[in-house]
């Protein structure tokens, strides 16, 4: 693992990058374009920025107005925001006309830090995902982030991105690294336990598995940065040899990528499920690597609690 980026700060490059290229891209926000970073859009394209000020339904009302008009709107706020205060209009403005809307959110999970419980949102993967015709995605690095924002300009219809207000470590290589939405990829083989991963936690997940590995487990760790659609057949043929999964996200366990996993499986391979992430409950103020230490989503954090899944397991068996 190299330098550690935030995926913020990727977004801001890169969408200048993509709107060089594309004329039709136009970025929103909402009064928060410093912290999402699309402040760097709006001073090389001021005439393809729109500023909502702190009114998120419109927000979104406006960029189903841009993609009902032919432009490809990419809508930039807290998780909190877009998910929450904008359920509505994602739902019936965007997805219901199966509009071509980007929202690309900050500031999900613990790792919104001191802003506190009321920015943190642990629920807005479960929220977009309910929602027909939506696409969610969560990359683990700058490097996925950037082929994500590639392949979420050519495709057509709703995407919800969220990306990590903490620099994380690149774990991916820039040249040989293909993103396919919907699609997941190995990043360590094992047979005796099948961990998946999404976003930000990938890379302490990551950190956590090589130290069991090097201990004499066997972990196989799926890198998910799509929770929908669901690469269940990678998860399927994954569970089908190691016979038990755990999920690790910064996300309340509900809802997110533990129980997109959980009710794709329950039909087709029906394995013991075990969550890693925050249970089902509300953040706390605090530094974010603190938060993360408290939570237990630090590598230390999930190596002691896959390494518990592990030797239970074992025992089991005997």
């Amino acid at each position: 693992m190299e330098k550690e980026i935030s995926t913020r700060d990727t977004y801001g490059k890169e969408i200048i990058e993509l709107g060089k290229k594309n004329k039709d891209i136009i970025v929103l926000d909402a009064d928060l374009s410093v912290t999402t970073r699309t402040n760097l859009f709006k001073n090389e394209f001021p005439d393809r920025f729109i500023d909502l000020g702190i009114a998120e339904q419109n927000l979104l009302g406006v960029s189903a107005g841009l993609a009902a008009a032919g432009k490809i709107p990419f809508a930039s706020t807290f998780a909190m925001y877009a998910a929450g205060r904008a359920f509505e209009q994602v739902r019936n403005s965007v997805c219901y006309p199966n509009l071509n809307v980007k929202i690309v959110t900050t500031h999900g999970g613990l790792t919104a830090g001191q802003n506190g419980a009321g920015h943190q949102c642990l629920e807005d993967i479960g929220l977009m995902r309910i929602i027909p015709n939506m696409v969610v995605i969560s990359p683990s690095d700058s490097v996925e982030t950037k082929k994500a924002l590639k392949a979420i300009e050519n495709y057509n219809g709703p995407v919800y991105l969220r990306l990590s207000v903490l620099p994380v470590p690149i774990i991916h290589d820039e040249d040989t690294y293909e993103f396919e939405i919907g699609k997941g990829n190995i990043l360590v083989e094992g047979d005796d336990l099948t961990v998946i991963a999404t976003g930000s936690l990938v890379a302490n997940t990551l950190e956590a598995v090589k130290r069991l590995n090097n201990e004499g487990y066997s972990v196989e760790l799926i890198n998910m940065p799509t929770i929908k659609p669901l690469d269940i057949d990678l998860i399927n043929e994954s569970v089908s040899k190691t016979g038990e999964v755990v999920t690790v996200e910064e996300h309340n366990v509900i809802g997110g990528l533990g129980g997109a996993v959980s009710e794709e499986l329950s039909s087709i391979n029906p394995v013991k499920v075990n969550r890693i992430g925050i249970k089902d409950q509300f953040g706390i103020s605090g530094y974010p690597r603190e938060l993360l230490k408290k939570f237990n989503l630090d590598a230390d954090g999930i190596y002691n609690q896959l390494k518990d899944i592990l030797d239970n397991k074992k025992e089991v068996a005997s």
